[in-house]
């Protein structure tokens, strides 16, 4: 049976089953409940409910940006000036969508925002900021710092 209650925690079973999705998404249904324990009717349930309660967001694929034409990575520490609401709505709902951008992040400190570009040159994250994020309404402040090696965590499942 499954269950849609969010701040139910996870059992036992749940946590095997995301920490399996965490190592491979592609996983198919078969082998994730070999893997699990469980029967394949139980994993597709417990899966949907999963899914159903906002755990599992997405399974996505882990492109590399150097094979995709964009091997130049920064971090870009955003400042605002004025602290506007509409600025920040803005900021947050057109940003992701611009080329280039991984991820960006709202913070707290000095800095409001980092945002994770990839960029095909150096001529290219500089025309990036230029273009995309000093100009913006708001925009106090941009400092990019090159990424030169990026490692990814084990995540919240170690």
């Amino acid at each position: 049976m499954a269950r849609t209650d969010p701040a139910e925690p996870l059992d036992d079973t749940d946590q095997r089953l995301v920490r399996l999705l965490a190592l491979d998404g592609r996983m198919s249904n078969a082998m994730l409940a070999r893997e699990a324990g469980v029967a394949e009717s139980t994993c597709l349930v417990r899966v949907r409910s999963l899914r159903e309660r906002g755990v599992i967001r997405g399974i996505h694929a882990e492109i590399d940006p150097e094979a995709v034409g964009r091997p130049v990575q920064a971090m870009i520490a955003v400042r605002f000036g004025g602290h506007r609401r509409q600025h920040f709505e803005a900021f947050r709902d057109e940003v992701p969508h611009l080329p280039g951008v991984l991820a960006a992040y709202h913070v707290a400190g000095a800095t409001d925002y980092l945002v994770h570009v990839a960029a095909e040159s150096a001529d290219g994250l500089r025309d990036f900021v230029l273009d995309h994020l000093t100009n913006r309404p708001g925009v106090l402040h941009a400092e990019t710092s090159l990424i030169f090696e990026s490692l990814r965590g084990h995540g919240t499942l170690t």
